[in-house]
């Protein structure tokens, strides 16, 4: 029976998905995050990693690892693919290999693999699509200090402008500022602000502290919705972006997201309302996760066009 291989390589895990040549899922498998390859004990991790989801997957496929041989495997990974290849041809045995990003499996999955464009915004935020000719194109995605417009580590960062603002006498009163501070255990938002250049504070958890900014803002604090819609607008405009580029006026295509800065229902909803506003756009959460993604990608480059079967599918 040909097998097909999906592989989701993260920053926080790694996962793996085996299906048969119609695209029914015959197991998943889980393992640690396998984004850097640099260093020794990198490739140890990314190993370790690797042979985790493979021998989750193949157990619940009920195949031996040691014989697992894929017709094709397609595995996406953040921080870049090129680094990882020679170490995935010796880990994993296949007829066809495709080493992509996570962002371009992320948007396979959300659209299912139909022509669309879409949206990511976590830490950090970026836009891309594929139309039906297989042309693509991103906009976006130049890291927290020249982009990341509308990404969890964006959002912040307003806030604390407008917890520094209100403290030193030039911006208007916001709940940001006794949030930010009882959440960080802060004394003012200036020790915040100097705390944030520390190794103790990494992008990602500085990007957590987005979710303040939404509580806020369903509090009715004026500030913080406008930090939110701003935020809506700069992704939306990404995506208008990339539209523009491959798709002619009126064309359909899906318009997803991902990312955990649409959690935000304010955010989401007004993201949703700027996408709609252009003709052809159909806007739907994500069908699939990147996994899945993958997966879908695996079957096409042996030429199958399938609808997943899958253990689970993504939650809006």
């Amino acid at each position: 029976m040909p097998l097909y291989l999906g592989v989701d390589g993260g920053q926080s895990s790694t996962t793996a998905l085996i299906s048969d040549e119609t695209g029914r899922v015959l197991g998943r498998g889980v393992g640690g995050p396998c984004n850097h390859v640099g260093k020794a004990e990198g490739r140890a991790r990314f190993q370790s990693a690797m042979e985790q989801c493979l021998n989750g997957a193949a157990a619940q496929a009920g195949i031996e690892r040691q014989s697992l041989a894929f017709r094709a495997v397609c595995m996406g990974f953040s921080g870049g693919a090129e680094d990882k290849e020679t170490y995935l041809r010796e880990l994993v045995a296949a007829e066809r290999y495709l080493i992509t990003t996570d962002a371009w499996i992320a948007l396979t999955g959300a659209t299912g693999g139909a022509p669309g464009l879409m949206t990511i915004s976590g830490t950090g935020s970026i836009a891309l699509g594929r139309n039906a000719a297989g042309d693509t194109q991103r906009v976006g995605g130049w890291g927290y200090i020249f982009g990341d417009e509308g990404s969890g580590f964006d959002i912040t960062r307003q806030a604390l402008r407008s917890a520094l603002r209100q403290e030193e006498g030039w911006g208007p009163e916001t709940a940001l500022h006794a949030k930010l501070l009882e959440a960080c255990y802060a004394p003012d938002a200036n020790t915040l602000l100097h705390w944030f250049y520390t190794d103790a504070w990494p992008r990602d958890r500085v990007a957590s502290l987005a979710r303040l900014v939404d509580e806020a803002a369903r509090e009715g604090d004026a500030c913080s919705l406008e930090i939110l819609h701003n935020a809506a607008q700069q992704l939306a405009t990404m995506a208008s972006v990339v539209r523009e580029i491959l798709f002619t006026p009126g064309e359909p295509a899906a318009v997803s997201y991902v990312g955990g800065v649409f959690g935000s229902e304010i955010l989401r909803n007004r993201y949703r309302m700027l996408v709609e506003l252009e003709t052809g756009n159909r806007f739907a959460a994500p069908l699939f996760g990147p996994a899945e993604g993958a997966l879908i990608e695996a079957l096409r480059e042996d030429g199958i066009s399938v609808n997943l079967t899958v253990l689970s599918t993504t939650e809006p």
